[in-house]
């Protein structure tokens, strides 16, 4: 008796495939290899009912646009983390680094090497799904209010000779 992967006279549909080579998912040269041998080593006697054979091709169609979908998807999700990371630059940033703390800096740049875009942030490449969010600027420091104000203008200034001791 032959079954669906078994041909007649006992040899196995599969005996041409390399084991080494061989895929770990169905995709549609797959599917219609299987459909093939099927169709070649199918009884006479009984052939392959035509609804079935459409449901299968039909079925084939379908899930090659969802693998279609799929690697849409995936691409469309790439370039919108990319879009993201390059919406840092220029942002003062917080993440979270190695050690669980959280560090704060300026996002100065993008690499798009990886998987994951990494943003630059002071000497650190951050990865993008560490970066916990976007800060307001820090303030400036304030001059100190007891310092002359002449000197709180220009620090590096040499002090004037007091006017009122000549």
């Amino acid at each position: 008796m032959t079954d669906a992967v078994t041909a007649a006279g006992g040899t196995s549909i599969y005996s041409g495939v390399n084991p080494s080579t061989a895929k770990n998912e169905l995709d549609g040269e797959s599917f219609l290899k299987l459909l093939v041998a099927q169709l070649r080593y199918q009884d006479p006697s009984s052939p392959m009912d035509t609804n079935q054979m459409m449901a299968q091709t039909s079925q084939l169609a379908s899930v090659e646009q969802l693998t279609q979908l799929g690697r849409t998807s995936l691409e469309s999700f790439a370039l919108q983390m990319r879009a993201t990371a390059t919406a840092f630059v220029g942002q003062h940033v917080s993440y979270t680094d190695a050690e669980g703390n959280t560090r704060t800096g300026y996002a100065s740049g993008v690499s798009f090497a990886g998987p994951v875009p990494t943003v630059r942030v002071g000497d650190t490449d951050v990865t993008l799904d560490a970066i916990s969010g976007i800060l307001p600027p820090p303030e400036p420091e304030k001059p100190d209010s007891t310092q002359d104000p002449a000197e709180a203008a220009d620090p590096g200034a040499t002090p004037t000779p007091d006017s009122s001791a000549a």
